[in-house]
């Protein structure tokens, strides 16, 4: 399954829109452009395998393999880049600024949901970012 995440970088942050096979699912917000700096920057663009992955502190979650010059970059809930991620990516429900939406949690079960039928099907997940 190949999962498009559409982006647009403003200074304060990264703003996305994530497509399956032209349908909308989500928005994502990240960290601006920063040279991929670890914990401060959105990663580059690109194409990435997704995979599950859990911990105490985002329980279920998404693992995004194969980020140069990085690692364990995740997706997870978070409503405000700035605040709560350091690298990372995050589903939200609607978009409430640069870098902030609302309703990460709905948009991360929505995802999660769809990439695990996925993962029960043997079928790879990449996540492919453009701008």
């Amino acid at each position: 399954m190949d999962l498009l995440l559409q982006r647009q970088y403003f200074k304060e942050g990264t703003n996305s829109a994530l497509f399956v096979n032209g349908h909308f699912i989500c928005f994502i917000i990240e960290l601006p452009w920063k040279d991929n700096k670890r914990e401060v920057s959105c990663i580059p663009e690109g194409v990435y395998e997704l995979k599950a992955r859990s911990s105490s502190k985002h329980r279920n979650h998404l693992q995004v393999i194969g980020v140069s010059q990085r690692n364990l970059i995740l997706i997870h809930p978070a409503n405000d880049a700035q605040k709560e991620l350091e690298g990372c990516l995050a589903p939200v429900s609607q978009l409430t600024g640069i870098g902030k939406g609302w309703s990460s949690q709905p948009a991360m079960q929505k995802l999660l949901s769809l990439c695990h039928q996925a993962f029960e099907r043997k079928e790879p997940i990449l996540l492919i970012i453009k701008s």
